[in-house]
C-alpha cells in the first residue's frame, strides 16, 4: 500500500494534465481549473491542468522531504512501544491524505498538493524501521532473510499494480481522482486486517499457539531478546563508533544512489539515445519492477538450498546474496552505456536485468541490522535508510551536474560508471567489515568492563563479549 501510494502521483500526473481533454485549454494555468467559477466539489469531476516541469518534480519529490525526517524517530518508537499501532496509525493517516489528494489540488493548488504529499512522507518514514522492528522479534534467525524479502517485495508488488492499473482507471467514468480513491480505500481494509491480526510481539498475540510462541522465542537471535520495558537507551556512540554498521550505513547509501540514479534518470536516457518511452508504456514502466518481484522469491528459494549446506554461515549468505545485488547491476550498467541505438531490445532487457537483480540485496545488507543488534533493529534501520533517502535525493541533481546534453550518450556513460562505482565500493566495504553476530552493545546495560571485573550478567543472562 505505501509504495502504491508513492508512485500513484506520477501516473497521475499525465492523466491529469492529457492535452485533448474537453475541459484544457491552452491559456490554463496551472492552479486553475476549468470549473473555477462553481463552488460545487463533484467527487469524480476530473478536471485537467496544466503543470510547469518545475512544479511536476515539486509535487514528486514533496514526499521524500518528509519521508527522511521520520526515519530515526519511527525506529525508536518502534522499539520502544511496538510496531503494531505505529504502523497502523501511519497508514491511516497517509490513506485519508491519499483521498484528499484532488481536494487539495482543486482547493489549493499544486503548492497544497506539495503539501500533502510532505505530510505524507512523515507519515510513512516509520514503515521500513517498524517493519525491521517486527522483524526482530517474530523472524526465527534463519527464516530472516526469507519473511524479510516477503515483507519488502511488497515495494514492487504495490509499484507493479499501480502502475499497471492506474491508466485504465484513469480512463474509465470514474476520471483520474478515483486513482486516489480507490487507493485509499484499499488502505482501509489493510489497517481491519492488520488491526484484527497482528501484534508487535509473538507473546502479546491474540491467536498464537503454545508451540509457534515456544519456537519463536528459541529460534530468534539466540534467545536475546530484550523486552521493551528492560530495554536500555540506545547506545549512539558504540553505534557509530561500530565498523559492522558503518560498513552497513555506507552500503544503504550506495545502494540507494545507484538505484535512485537508475529508477530517476534511465528513462530519459532510454527516451533521448533510443527513441524509448518508457513513461507511456504501463508494460515497460512496471516490466523491472515484476522481474525484480520474481527474482526475489527466486533468490528466497536459492537461499534454502544454501542453508541445507551446513558449512556455509550466514556471514557467507548474506554476503554472496549483497554481491549478487551489487556488482552485477554494475557490470550490467556499464554496459548499457555501450549498447548500439539501433539495439533497443538489448537496452530494454539490460535495464530490466539491472533493477531486477537488486532483488538479491533483500537477503544481503537489507536484513543485517537484525543480525547487528536485534533490540535495536528499528533504529538502526532508520539511521541508514534516512541517510540512504538523502543519497537518493542527490543523485538526480549529480547527474544534472554531469548530463549537460540528453543527447550525448559520453555524458550518460559518465553517469553509469559513477553508480557502479558506488556499487563496487559499497559492496566491497560490506564483504569485508560485514558482519552478521550480535554485537555486544545489543545490550548496553552489560560491558566488557563489567563482564570481565565479575559484575553479575545481564538479566538476559548472556555475556555479549
Amino acid at each position: 500500500m505505501c509504495y502504491a501510494w508513492r508512485v500513484n502521483l506520477s501516473v497521475a500526473l499525465v492523466a491529469m494534465t492529457e492535452p485533448q481533454s474537453r475541459n484544457a485549454t491552452e491559456n490554463e494555468t496551472a492552479t486553475a481549473t476549468p470549473d473555477d467559477d462553481s463552488d460545487d466539489f463533484d467527487l469524480f469531476d476530473a478536471e485537467y491542468y496544466q503543470f510547469t516541469e518545475s512544479q511536476k518534480s515539486y509535487m514528486l519529490s514533496s514526499f521524500f522531504w518528509g519521508y527522511i525526517v521520520t526515519q530515526v524517530p519511527g525506529g525508536y518508537i518502534a522499539q520502544r512501544y511496538g510496531a503494531k499501532m505505529l504502523l497502523l496509525a501511519g497508514l491511516a493517516a497517509a490513506g485519508i491524505l491519499t483521498i484528499i489528494s484532488p481536494l487539495s489540488l482543486k482547493l489549493g493548488g499544486w503548492t497544497a498538493l506539495c503539501a500533502v504529499r510532505f505530510t505524507m512522507g512523515l507519515t510513512q518514514g516509520a514503515v521500513h524501521p517498524a517493519t525491521h522492528a517486527l522483524l526482530s522479534k517474530w523472524s526465527p534467525a534463519n527464516e530472516r532473510g526469507m519473511l524479510g524479502t516477503i515483507c519488502y517485495s511488497g515495494a514492487q508488488f504495490g509499484t507493479v499494480v499501480m502502475l499497471a492499473t492506474s491508466g485504465f482507471i484513469a480512463d474509465s467514468f470514474m476520471g483520474w481522482p478515483s486513482i486516489f480513491y480507490l487507493g485509499g480505500a484499499c488502505g482501509f481494509v489493510w489497517i481491519v486486517f492488520w488491526y484484527v491480526f497482528s501484534s508487535s510481539t509473538p507473546e502479546e498475540h491474540r491467536f498464537i499457539s503454545p508451540e509457534e510462541l515456544k519456537f519463536i522465542e528459541e529460534s530468534r537471535s539466540d534467545g536475546k531478546m530484550q523486552s521493551a520495558d528492560n530495554l536500555a537507551p540506545t547506545p549512539w556512540i558504540p553505534i557509530f563508533t561500530s565498523m559492522p554498521f558503518l560498513s552497513l550505513l555506507v552500503v544503504h547509501c550506495t545502494h540507494m544512489f545507484g538505484f535512485w540514479t537508475l529508477l530517476t534518470q534511465i528513462p530519459s536516457y532510454m527516451k533521448n539515445i533510443y527513441g524509448i518511452d518508457i513513461k507511456e508504456s504501463a508494460l515497460l514502466s512496471s516490466l523491472p519492477y515484476a522481474v525484480m518481484l520474481l527474482l526475489s522469491f527466486f533468490f528466497v528459494w536459492l537461499s534454502k538450498v544454501l542453508q541445507r549446506n551446513k558449512s556455509l554461515s550466514l556471514s557467507f549468505n548474506r554476503k554472496f546474496f549483497n554481491s549478487i545485488g551489487h556488482w552485477i547491476p554494475m557490470c550490467s550498467l556499464i554496459a548499457l552505456g555501450y549498447v548500439p541505438k539501433e539495439d533497443n531490445l538489448l537496452a530494454v532487457v539490460l535495464l530490466t536485468l539491472t533493477v531486477g537483480i537488486s532483488a538479491a540485496t533483500y537477503l544481503g545488507f537489507q536484513v543485517n541490522h537484525i543480525d547487528l543488534s536485534p533490540n535495536y533493529a528499528g533504529t538502526l534501520m532508520g539511521l541508514t535508510n534516512g541517510a540512504a533517502n538523502i543519497m537518493s535525493g542527490i543523485a538526480p541533481l549529480v547527474v544534472g551536474q554531469i548530463v549537460q546534453d540528453p543527447k550525448n550518450v559520453n555524458d550518460w556513460r559518465l553517469v553509469f560508471f559513477l553508480a557502479a562505482a558506488a556499487y563496487f565500493i559499497g559492496n566491497l566495504l560490506f564483504v569485508v567489515f560485514g558482519r552478521t553476530e550480535v554485537q555486544w552493545w545489543d545490550s548496553p546495560e552489560q560491558t566488557v568492563d563489567d563482564v570481565e571485573q565479575g559484575v553479575p550478567l545481564s538479566p538476559n543472562g548472556q555475556d555479549k563479549r
